[in-house]
Protein backbone atom coordinates (compact mmCIF):
# COMPACT_ATOMS: atom_id res chain seq x y z
CA UNK A 1 0.00 0.00 0.00
CA UNK A 2 1.35 3.37 -0.98
CA UNK A 3 2.33 5.61 1.93
CA UNK A 4 1.40 8.86 0.18
CA UNK A 5 -1.78 8.06 -1.79
CA UNK A 6 -5.08 9.45 -0.44
CA UNK A 7 -7.85 6.95 0.29
CA UNK A 8 -10.06 8.49 -2.40
CA UNK A 9 -7.45 7.65 -5.04
CA UNK A 10 -7.21 4.03 -3.97
CA UNK A 11 -10.88 3.19 -4.45
CA UNK A 12 -10.63 2.60 -8.21
CA UNK A 13 -7.70 0.25 -8.90
CA UNK A 14 -8.73 -0.23 -12.55
CA UNK A 15 -8.41 3.50 -13.13
CA UNK A 16 -4.98 3.45 -11.48
CA UNK A 17 -3.90 0.81 -14.01
CA UNK A 18 -5.55 2.33 -17.08
CA UNK A 19 -4.79 6.03 -16.63
CA UNK A 20 -1.03 5.88 -17.36
CA UNK A 21 -1.79 4.05 -20.62
CA UNK A 22 -4.38 6.71 -21.52
CA UNK A 23 -1.85 9.44 -20.83
CA UNK A 24 0.75 7.71 -23.00
CA UNK A 25 -1.62 7.34 -25.96
CA UNK A 26 -1.98 11.11 -25.98
CA UNK A 27 1.78 11.63 -25.93
CA UNK A 28 3.37 13.28 -29.01
CA UNK A 29 3.71 11.25 -32.23
CA UNK A 30 7.48 11.76 -32.04
CA UNK A 31 7.59 9.30 -29.16
CA UNK A 32 6.63 6.50 -31.53
CA UNK A 33 9.51 7.48 -33.79
CA UNK A 34 11.68 6.29 -30.91
CA UNK A 35 9.54 3.34 -29.81
CA UNK A 36 9.32 1.48 -33.13
CA UNK A 37 13.08 1.43 -33.84
CA UNK A 38 13.65 0.54 -30.18
CA UNK A 39 11.45 -2.54 -30.67
CA UNK A 40 13.44 -3.58 -33.75
CA UNK A 41 16.74 -2.92 -32.00
CA UNK A 42 15.64 -5.18 -29.16
CA UNK A 43 15.15 -7.97 -31.72
CA UNK A 44 18.56 -7.39 -33.29
CA UNK A 45 20.60 -6.79 -30.13
CA UNK A 46 19.30 -9.74 -28.12
CA UNK A 47 19.22 -11.97 -31.20
CA UNK A 48 22.91 -11.45 -31.89
CA UNK A 49 23.81 -11.57 -28.21
CA UNK A 50 22.18 -14.98 -27.74
CA UNK A 51 24.33 -16.46 -30.51
CA UNK A 52 27.58 -14.53 -30.10
CA UNK A 53 29.34 -16.82 -27.62
CA UNK A 54 28.44 -19.84 -29.75
CA UNK A 55 29.70 -18.01 -32.84
CA UNK A 56 33.06 -17.44 -31.17
CA UNK A 57 33.19 -21.13 -30.20
CA UNK A 58 31.94 -22.75 -33.41
CA UNK A 59 33.37 -20.42 -36.07
CA UNK A 60 36.20 -18.37 -34.55
CA UNK A 61 37.44 -21.40 -32.62
CA UNK A 62 37.61 -20.13 -29.03
CA UNK A 63 36.84 -22.03 -25.82
CA UNK A 64 34.06 -21.23 -23.34
CA UNK A 65 36.13 -18.85 -21.24
CA UNK A 66 37.58 -16.76 -24.07
CA UNK A 67 34.26 -16.74 -25.93
CA UNK A 68 32.50 -15.25 -22.92
CA UNK A 69 35.27 -12.68 -22.51
CA UNK A 70 34.80 -11.59 -26.13
CA UNK A 71 31.05 -11.31 -25.65
CA UNK A 72 31.86 -9.24 -22.59
CA UNK A 73 33.88 -6.87 -24.79
CA UNK A 74 30.65 -6.12 -26.67
CA UNK A 75 28.41 -5.75 -23.63
CA UNK A 76 30.73 -3.80 -21.32
CA UNK A 77 32.10 -1.91 -24.30
CA UNK A 78 28.61 -0.60 -25.01
CA UNK A 79 28.20 0.61 -21.44
CA UNK A 80 31.64 2.25 -21.49
CA UNK A 81 30.73 3.95 -24.77
CA UNK A 82 27.56 5.30 -23.13
CA UNK A 83 29.75 6.78 -20.42
CA UNK A 84 31.83 8.56 -23.08
CA UNK A 85 29.22 9.48 -25.68
CA UNK A 86 26.01 9.76 -23.67
CA UNK A 87 26.09 13.55 -23.86
CA UNK A 88 26.18 13.72 -27.67
CA UNK A 89 22.37 13.67 -27.87
CA UNK A 90 22.28 16.76 -25.66
CA UNK A 91 24.65 18.62 -28.00
CA UNK A 92 23.59 17.34 -31.43
CA UNK A 93 19.90 16.69 -30.83
CA UNK A 94 18.26 13.30 -30.42
CA UNK A 95 17.38 12.82 -34.10
CA UNK A 96 20.92 13.31 -35.37
CA UNK A 97 22.38 11.13 -32.62
CA UNK A 98 19.94 8.30 -33.35
CA UNK A 99 20.62 8.36 -37.11
CA UNK A 100 24.39 8.29 -36.60
CA UNK A 101 24.06 5.48 -34.06
CA UNK A 102 22.12 3.28 -36.47
CA UNK A 103 24.61 4.00 -39.28
CA UNK A 104 27.50 2.80 -37.13
CA UNK A 105 25.61 -0.28 -35.98
CA UNK A 106 24.78 -1.23 -39.58
CA UNK A 107 28.47 -1.06 -40.48
CA UNK A 108 29.39 -3.21 -37.49
CA UNK A 109 26.76 -5.86 -38.11
CA UNK A 110 27.66 -6.17 -41.79
CA UNK A 111 31.27 -6.79 -40.78
CA UNK A 112 30.18 -9.33 -38.16
CA UNK A 113 27.99 -11.16 -40.68
CA UNK A 114 30.54 -11.24 -43.49
CA UNK A 115 33.45 -12.79 -41.59
CA UNK A 116 32.73 -16.43 -42.37
CA UNK A 117 31.71 -15.69 -45.99
CA UNK A 118 35.20 -14.29 -46.68
CA UNK A 119 36.82 -17.65 -45.94
CA UNK A 120 39.17 -16.21 -43.32
CA UNK A 121 41.30 -18.33 -41.03
CA UNK A 122 39.96 -19.07 -37.54
CA UNK A 123 41.48 -19.02 -34.08
CA UNK A 124 42.55 -16.43 -31.54
CA UNK A 125 44.19 -13.42 -33.27
CA UNK A 126 43.22 -14.85 -36.67
CA UNK A 127 41.87 -12.70 -39.55
CA UNK A 128 38.33 -13.89 -38.73
CA UNK A 129 38.85 -12.90 -35.10
CA UNK A 130 39.93 -9.36 -36.08
CA UNK A 131 37.09 -8.86 -38.56
CA UNK A 132 34.62 -9.98 -35.89
CA UNK A 133 36.12 -7.63 -33.32
CA UNK A 134 36.08 -4.74 -35.82
CA UNK A 135 32.35 -5.33 -36.30
CA UNK A 136 31.87 -5.35 -32.54
CA UNK A 137 33.78 -2.05 -32.26
CA UNK A 138 31.39 -0.28 -34.65
CA UNK A 139 28.37 -1.67 -32.80
CA UNK A 140 29.85 -0.51 -29.48
CA UNK A 141 30.34 3.02 -30.79
CA UNK A 142 26.84 3.19 -32.24
CA UNK A 143 25.08 1.73 -29.25
CA UNK A 144 26.99 4.05 -26.93
CA UNK A 145 25.11 6.91 -28.56
CA UNK A 146 21.85 5.06 -29.13
CA UNK A 147 20.40 4.23 -25.73
CA UNK A 148 21.21 7.56 -24.02
CA UNK A 149 19.72 9.36 -27.04
CA UNK A 150 16.55 7.26 -26.85
CA UNK A 151 16.04 8.02 -23.16
CA UNK A 152 16.84 11.70 -23.74
CA UNK A 153 14.10 11.69 -26.40
CA UNK A 154 11.58 10.27 -23.94
CA UNK A 155 12.56 12.99 -21.48
CA UNK A 156 11.99 15.65 -24.16
CA UNK A 157 8.74 14.25 -25.59
CA UNK A 158 6.87 13.47 -22.34
CA UNK A 159 5.38 15.48 -19.48
CA UNK A 160 5.51 14.55 -15.79
CA UNK A 161 2.12 12.86 -16.37
CA UNK A 162 3.37 10.59 -19.14
CA UNK A 163 7.04 10.22 -18.20
CA UNK A 164 6.81 7.12 -15.97
CA UNK A 165 4.90 5.11 -18.56
CA UNK A 166 7.05 6.53 -21.36
CA UNK A 167 10.22 5.14 -19.77
CA UNK A 168 8.50 1.87 -18.87
CA UNK A 169 7.15 1.37 -22.38
CA UNK A 170 10.57 1.99 -23.91
CA UNK A 171 12.02 -0.68 -21.63
CA UNK A 172 9.12 -3.03 -22.38
CA UNK A 173 9.36 -2.59 -26.16
CA UNK A 174 13.06 -3.39 -26.13
CA UNK A 175 12.19 -6.60 -24.33
CA UNK A 176 9.34 -7.45 -26.71
CA UNK A 177 11.91 -7.20 -29.48
CA UNK A 178 14.21 -9.34 -27.35
CA UNK A 179 11.61 -12.11 -27.30
CA UNK A 180 11.29 -12.30 -31.10
CA UNK A 181 14.64 -14.16 -31.54
CA UNK A 182 12.80 -17.09 -29.95
CA UNK A 183 11.93 -18.01 -33.53
CA UNK A 184 15.44 -17.53 -34.91
CA UNK A 185 15.94 -21.31 -34.89
CA UNK A 186 13.88 -21.25 -38.10
CA UNK A 187 16.77 -19.35 -39.71
CA UNK A 188 19.53 -21.29 -37.94
CA UNK A 189 18.33 -24.89 -37.77
CA UNK A 190 19.01 -27.35 -40.62
CA UNK A 191 15.43 -28.59 -40.28
CA UNK A 192 14.19 -25.23 -41.56
CA UNK A 193 16.18 -22.63 -43.55
CA UNK A 194 19.53 -23.98 -42.36
CA UNK A 195 21.41 -20.67 -42.70
CA UNK A 196 23.19 -21.13 -39.39
CA UNK A 197 24.29 -18.39 -37.04
CA UNK A 198 26.01 -16.30 -39.78
CA UNK A 199 22.75 -16.31 -41.76
CA UNK A 200 20.86 -15.06 -38.73
CA UNK A 201 23.43 -12.27 -38.35
CA UNK A 202 22.74 -11.13 -41.93
CA UNK A 203 19.01 -10.98 -41.20
CA UNK A 204 19.69 -8.86 -38.13
CA UNK A 205 21.90 -6.49 -40.14
CA UNK A 206 19.01 -6.00 -42.58
CA UNK A 207 16.60 -5.22 -39.76
CA UNK A 208 19.00 -2.53 -38.52
CA UNK A 209 18.70 -0.86 -41.92
CA UNK A 210 14.91 -0.81 -41.44
CA UNK A 211 15.41 0.86 -38.04
CA UNK A 212 17.52 3.59 -39.62
CA UNK A 213 14.91 4.25 -42.31
CA UNK A 214 12.07 4.28 -39.77
CA UNK A 215 13.88 6.78 -37.54
CA UNK A 216 14.60 9.06 -40.50
CA UNK A 217 11.02 8.85 -41.80
CA UNK A 218 9.05 9.19 -38.54
CA UNK A 219 11.28 11.42 -36.45
CA UNK A 220 11.33 14.34 -38.88
CA UNK A 221 12.70 17.69 -37.63
CA UNK A 222 9.20 19.21 -37.73
CA UNK A 223 7.79 16.32 -35.65
CA UNK A 224 10.55 16.73 -33.07
CA UNK A 225 10.00 20.49 -32.89
CA UNK A 226 6.24 20.10 -32.42
CA UNK A 227 6.73 17.54 -29.64
CA UNK A 228 9.14 19.78 -27.73
CA UNK A 229 6.87 22.80 -28.13
CA UNK A 230 3.91 20.81 -26.86
CA UNK A 231 5.78 19.79 -23.72
CA UNK A 232 6.87 23.39 -23.20
CA UNK A 233 3.27 24.62 -23.57
CA UNK A 234 2.00 22.09 -20.99
CA UNK A 235 4.80 22.43 -18.44
CA UNK A 236 6.39 25.82 -19.10
CA UNK A 237 9.78 24.14 -19.36
CA UNK A 238 12.08 23.84 -22.38
CA UNK A 239 13.58 20.39 -21.86
CA UNK A 240 16.20 20.93 -24.56
CA UNK A 241 17.84 23.80 -22.66
CA UNK A 242 19.66 23.98 -19.35
CA UNK A 243 18.29 25.86 -16.35
CA UNK A 244 20.91 28.60 -16.87
CA UNK A 245 19.86 29.07 -20.50
CA UNK A 246 16.17 29.24 -19.61
CA UNK A 247 16.85 31.83 -16.92
CA UNK A 248 18.92 33.94 -19.31
CA UNK A 249 22.12 33.36 -17.36
CA UNK A 250 25.34 32.78 -19.31
CA UNK A 251 26.78 29.30 -19.02
CA UNK A 252 29.60 29.10 -16.50
CA UNK A 253 33.07 28.18 -17.79
CA UNK A 254 34.11 24.58 -17.24
CA UNK A 255 35.65 23.84 -13.87
CA UNK A 256 37.00 20.44 -12.83
CA UNK A 257 36.18 21.12 -9.17
CA UNK A 258 32.58 22.13 -9.95
CA UNK A 259 32.19 19.16 -12.31
CA UNK A 260 33.31 16.75 -9.59
CA UNK A 261 31.15 18.45 -6.96
CA UNK A 262 28.01 18.25 -9.13
CA UNK A 263 28.69 14.75 -10.45
CA UNK A 264 26.05 12.15 -9.46
CA UNK A 265 28.77 9.89 -8.03
CA UNK A 266 29.71 12.69 -5.62
CA UNK A 267 26.49 11.83 -3.75
CA UNK A 268 27.58 8.97 -1.46
CA UNK A 269 24.07 7.61 -0.99
CA UNK A 270 23.28 7.57 -4.69
CA UNK A 271 26.65 5.95 -5.44
CA UNK A 272 26.07 3.23 -2.84
CA UNK A 273 22.60 2.63 -4.21
CA UNK A 274 23.69 2.03 -7.80
CA UNK A 275 26.83 0.03 -6.93
CA UNK A 276 25.09 -2.34 -4.51
CA UNK A 277 22.88 -3.43 -7.40
CA UNK A 278 25.86 -5.02 -9.17
CA UNK A 279 25.43 -8.51 -7.63
CA UNK A 280 21.80 -8.92 -8.67
CA UNK A 281 22.58 -7.47 -12.10
CA UNK A 282 24.95 -10.37 -12.75
CA UNK A 283 21.81 -12.40 -13.49
CA UNK A 284 21.18 -10.15 -16.51
CA UNK A 285 24.66 -10.94 -17.82
CA UNK A 286 24.15 -14.67 -17.29
CA UNK A 287 21.18 -14.47 -19.68
CA UNK A 288 23.67 -14.39 -22.57
CA UNK A 289 26.94 -15.54 -20.97
CA UNK A 290 25.59 -18.69 -19.32
CA UNK A 291 21.94 -19.49 -20.09
CA UNK A 292 22.22 -20.40 -23.83
CA UNK A 293 25.02 -22.90 -23.20
CA UNK A 294 23.41 -24.16 -19.98
CA UNK A 295 20.11 -24.97 -21.68
CA UNK A 296 21.78 -26.50 -24.74
CA UNK A 297 24.04 -28.74 -22.61
CA UNK A 298 22.00 -29.55 -19.50
CA UNK A 299 18.88 -30.33 -21.59
CA UNK A 300 20.75 -31.97 -24.47
CA UNK A 301 18.66 -34.39 -26.52
CA UNK A 302 15.37 -32.76 -25.57
CA UNK A 303 13.15 -30.46 -27.61
CA UNK A 304 14.14 -27.58 -25.31
CA UNK A 305 17.84 -28.29 -25.64
CA UNK A 306 17.66 -28.32 -29.44
CA UNK A 307 15.68 -25.06 -29.45
CA UNK A 308 17.39 -23.28 -26.59
CA UNK A 309 16.24 -19.92 -28.00
CA UNK A 310 12.78 -20.59 -26.54
CA UNK A 311 14.09 -20.58 -22.97
CA UNK A 312 16.77 -17.94 -23.48
CA UNK A 313 14.30 -15.41 -24.89
CA UNK A 314 11.37 -16.13 -22.57
CA UNK A 315 12.43 -13.41 -20.13
CA UNK A 316 11.98 -10.52 -22.62
CA UNK A 317 8.43 -11.64 -23.47
CA UNK A 318 7.44 -11.63 -19.81
CA UNK A 319 9.10 -8.25 -19.31
CA UNK A 320 7.04 -6.78 -22.14
CA UNK A 321 3.84 -8.06 -20.52
CA UNK A 322 4.71 -7.29 -16.92
CA UNK A 323 6.55 -3.95 -16.97
CA UNK A 324 3.61 -1.70 -17.97
CA UNK A 325 1.27 -3.52 -15.57
CA UNK A 326 3.70 -3.48 -12.64
CA UNK A 327 4.59 0.16 -13.33
CA UNK A 328 0.93 1.17 -13.36
CA UNK A 329 0.28 -0.68 -10.10
CA UNK A 330 3.37 0.57 -8.28
CA UNK A 331 4.15 4.00 -9.73
CA UNK A 332 3.05 5.64 -6.43
CA UNK A 333 5.14 3.33 -4.27
CA UNK A 334 8.42 4.40 -2.72
CA UNK A 335 11.33 3.78 -5.06
CA UNK A 336 13.52 2.33 -2.32
CA UNK A 337 10.85 -0.15 -1.19
CA UNK A 338 10.48 -1.34 -4.77
CA UNK A 339 14.23 -1.78 -5.02
CA UNK A 340 14.34 -4.07 -1.99
CA UNK A 341 11.29 -6.12 -2.92
CA UNK A 342 12.14 -6.34 -6.62
CA UNK A 343 15.77 -7.39 -6.18
CA UNK A 344 14.73 -10.02 -3.62
CA UNK A 345 12.13 -11.52 -5.95
CA UNK A 346 14.67 -11.47 -8.78
CA UNK A 347 17.56 -13.07 -6.89
CA UNK A 348 15.81 -15.75 -4.82
CA UNK A 349 14.65 -18.07 -7.67
CA UNK A 350 18.27 -18.61 -8.74
CA UNK A 351 18.33 -21.23 -5.99
CA UNK A 352 15.66 -23.19 -7.89
CA UNK A 353 18.26 -23.96 -10.56
CA UNK A 354 20.51 -25.25 -7.77
CA UNK A 355 18.02 -28.14 -7.44
CA UNK A 356 19.11 -29.47 -10.82
CA UNK A 357 17.99 -29.16 -14.44
CA UNK A 358 14.29 -29.78 -15.02
CA UNK A 359 11.57 -28.07 -16.97
CA UNK A 360 9.83 -26.77 -13.83
CA UNK A 361 12.90 -25.37 -12.08
CA UNK A 362 13.89 -23.55 -15.27
CA UNK A 363 10.37 -22.21 -15.77
CA UNK A 364 10.12 -21.11 -12.13
CA UNK A 365 13.45 -19.31 -12.36
CA UNK A 366 12.56 -17.51 -15.58
CA UNK A 367 9.12 -16.39 -14.39
CA UNK A 368 10.02 -15.27 -10.86
CA UNK A 369 13.28 -13.63 -11.88
CA UNK A 370 11.39 -11.64 -14.51
CA UNK A 371 8.70 -10.53 -12.06
CA UNK A 372 11.44 -9.15 -9.82
CA UNK A 373 13.13 -7.41 -12.73
CA UNK A 374 9.84 -5.77 -13.74
CA UNK A 375 9.43 -4.45 -10.20
CA UNK A 376 12.70 -2.56 -9.89
CA UNK A 377 14.58 -2.09 -13.15
CA UNK A 378 12.31 0.47 -14.90
CA UNK A 379 12.01 2.50 -11.70
CA UNK A 380 15.78 2.70 -11.46
CA UNK A 381 16.07 3.89 -15.08
CA UNK A 382 13.43 6.55 -14.46
CA UNK A 383 15.17 7.69 -11.27
CA UNK A 384 18.52 8.01 -13.04
CA UNK A 385 16.99 10.06 -15.87
CA UNK A 386 14.85 12.32 -13.68
CA UNK A 387 17.63 13.47 -11.34
CA UNK A 388 19.53 14.90 -14.31
CA UNK A 389 19.53 18.69 -14.76
CA UNK A 390 17.59 19.82 -17.80
CA UNK A 391 19.62 19.38 -20.96
CA UNK A 392 21.96 16.77 -19.44
CA UNK A 393 19.80 13.63 -19.44
CA UNK A 394 21.99 11.76 -21.92
CA UNK A 395 25.14 12.43 -19.94
CA UNK A 396 23.55 11.36 -16.65
CA UNK A 397 22.12 8.18 -18.18
CA UNK A 398 25.61 7.32 -19.36
CA UNK A 399 27.14 7.89 -15.92
CA UNK A 400 24.38 5.91 -14.19
CA UNK A 401 25.30 2.92 -16.37
CA UNK A 402 28.83 2.72 -14.94
CA UNK A 403 28.02 0.00 -12.35
CA UNK A 404 26.33 -1.96 -15.14
CA UNK A 405 29.60 -1.64 -17.04
CA UNK A 406 31.48 -3.16 -14.08
CA UNK A 407 28.88 -5.94 -13.85
CA UNK A 408 29.43 -6.92 -17.47
CA UNK A 409 33.22 -6.84 -17.11
CA UNK A 410 33.30 -8.89 -13.92
CA UNK A 411 30.72 -11.46 -15.01
CA UNK A 412 32.32 -12.03 -18.42
CA UNK A 413 35.64 -12.81 -16.72
CA UNK A 414 34.31 -15.72 -14.66
CA UNK A 415 31.16 -17.02 -16.41
CA UNK A 416 33.08 -18.99 -19.04
CA UNK A 417 35.34 -20.52 -16.40
CA UNK A 418 32.27 -21.70 -14.47
CA UNK A 419 30.85 -23.23 -17.66
CA UNK A 420 34.08 -25.12 -18.35
CA UNK A 421 34.16 -26.42 -14.78
CA UNK A 422 30.49 -27.10 -14.00
CA UNK A 423 28.73 -27.24 -17.40
CA UNK A 424 31.28 -28.34 -20.03
CA UNK A 425 30.53 -29.28 -23.63
CA UNK A 426 31.70 -32.82 -22.90
CA UNK A 427 31.86 -34.65 -19.59
CA UNK A 428 29.97 -34.68 -16.29
CA UNK A 429 27.78 -31.71 -15.36
CA UNK A 430 27.45 -30.11 -11.92
CA UNK A 431 25.14 -27.21 -12.70
CA UNK A 432 23.62 -27.28 -9.19
CA UNK A 433 26.83 -25.93 -7.64
CA UNK A 434 27.20 -23.28 -10.33
CA UNK A 435 23.71 -21.85 -9.79
CA UNK A 436 23.96 -22.06 -5.99
CA UNK A 437 27.06 -19.84 -6.10
CA UNK A 438 25.33 -17.46 -8.50
CA UNK A 439 22.33 -17.31 -6.14
CA UNK A 440 24.53 -16.32 -3.20
CA UNK A 441 26.04 -13.54 -5.28
CA UNK A 442 22.68 -12.16 -6.44
CA UNK A 443 20.93 -12.23 -3.05
CA UNK A 444 23.60 -9.97 -1.53
CA UNK A 445 22.05 -6.94 -3.30
CA UNK A 446 18.73 -6.90 -1.40
CA UNK A 447 20.62 -7.73 1.81
CA UNK A 448 22.77 -4.60 1.37
CA UNK A 449 19.71 -2.50 0.52
CA UNK A 450 17.96 -3.64 3.70
CA UNK A 451 21.01 -2.92 5.84
CA UNK A 452 21.34 0.58 4.33
CA UNK A 453 17.65 1.50 4.67
CA UNK A 454 18.24 3.79 7.64
CA UNK A 455 20.97 5.66 5.78
CA UNK A 456 19.51 6.20 2.31
CA UNK A 457 15.98 4.86 2.42
CA UNK A 458 14.15 7.53 4.43
CA UNK A 459 14.24 10.39 1.93
CA UNK A 460 14.74 8.32 -1.21
CA UNK A 461 11.22 8.95 -2.55
CA UNK A 462 11.64 12.70 -2.29
CA UNK A 463 15.13 12.58 -3.83
CA UNK A 464 13.80 10.58 -6.79
CA UNK A 465 11.00 12.99 -7.63
CA UNK A 466 11.74 15.87 -10.03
Amino acid sequence: MSHDTPDTERKNPLREIAQPFVDLVHAPRALWGVNLPYLLEGLVYFGILGYLAMYFMDFVGLGDHLADVMVGVLTWGITFAMFLFGGLADRWGVRRALLLAFTLMIAGRVLLSSGTALGLGAGLWSPLFWVTMAGILFVVLGYGMYQPAAYAAVRQFTTPKTAAMGYAMLYALMNLGGWLPTFAFVIRDDEYLGLGIPGAFWVYAGITVISLVATWAILRPRVVREAVERVKAETGRDVTRTDDEQAGRPAEPFSVVRWLRNHPLADARFSFFIFCLIPVQTLFAHNWLTLPMYVERAYRGTWLGDRFEVAVNFNPLLIFILVPIVTALTHRRRVYDMMILGTTVMAAPTFLLALGPSFWTLLGYLVLMTVGEAMWQPRFLQYAAEIAPKGRTGAYMGVAQFPWFLTKVITSLYAGWFLERFCPREGALDTQTMWFIYGLIAISSPVMLVLARGWIGRDFKERADP
